[in-house]
């Protein structure tokens, strides 16, 4: 398995899942030229697009969706966040309801906590077993959540922002308590804390993704996730590899 984070934060949001000569995309959140040219530069031709899977509705997470179309790939999203999406054509929409196979991904769909209808993650396995997990947008992580991302090869994990940041920042209160809330986004102790849950220490790679501009440094976030798992003794570079975006 491999993985291309192609776009990450308020900006828009991309992944590409390659496998076996399959490849999914996972949200398509910037400008659908854009997504082209990146798509090309990590080798992978648009057309050549098995799937989309989308997380939510927000803007930053759906804005390319007119590839869908152009390549004519198919479409998956929740029943609850296809009332937010427009634009895609009827035959390529796919309602998601349970687990499912697309192409060679063996995909569980999960239940996050954002301030959306439905939002999702995915926890994606590819024929020969590999396992990526995807939780972005999400003010909590539950137990739930935990139980499906277990056994990861590799985690994309939002590790949005630092609190203490966040409150001297000039956003207004409503938006604050918005990002803080349950149904917002993870701050990076969230995020670290997660992980110390779910990583052994065998290899795994975690990308943490998602990062506001304004309330976080990327040293900041990998810093946090790096103290959490060093108090389980695991060691970045050892046990495991991080990457910040």
């Amino acid at each position: 398995m491999k993985i291309d984070i192609l776009a990450s934060g308020s900006g828009g949001n991309v992944i590409a899942v390659r496998s076996s000569g399959n490849t999914i995309l996972v949200d398509v959140g910037i400008a659908k030229t854009k997504i082209e040219k990146r798509l090309l530069e990590v080798g992978i031709r648009p057309d050549s697009i098995d799937a989309i899977l989308i997380t939510h509705a927000h803007s930053d997470h759906v804005k390319g969706l007119p590839l869908a179309n152009k390549y004519q790939i198919p479409v998956f999203a929740s029943e609850g966040e296809w009332k937010s999406i427009q634009g895609v054509n009827e035959e390529l929409k796919h309602i998601i309801v349970g687990n499912m196979l697309v192409s060679d991904f063996d995909i569980t769909p999960f239940k996050v906590h954002h301030d959306a209808f439905q939002p999702l993650g995915y926890a994606i396995v590819d024929k020969v077993g590999d396992k990526v997990s995807v939780c972005l947008d999400t003010g909590k992580v539950d137990s739930e959540m935990i139980e499906t991302m277990k056994y990861s090869n590799f985690f994309i994990v939002e590790s949005n922002h630092e609190p203490a940041m966040l409150e001297h920042s000039n956003y207004p209160n409503s938006v604050k308590a918005r990002i803080l809330s349950d149904i917002g986004h993870l701050s990076n102790k969230q995020t670290a804390e997660s992980l110390s849950k779910l990583v052994k220490g065998i290899g795994e790679r975690i990308y943490l993704t998602h990062l506001s501009s304004s309330n976080n440094m990327p040293e900041l976030a990998k810093l946090t996730t790096i103290r959490a798992l060093s108090k389980r003794g695991l060691k970045a570079g050892t046990h495991y590899e991080i990457e910040v975006f």
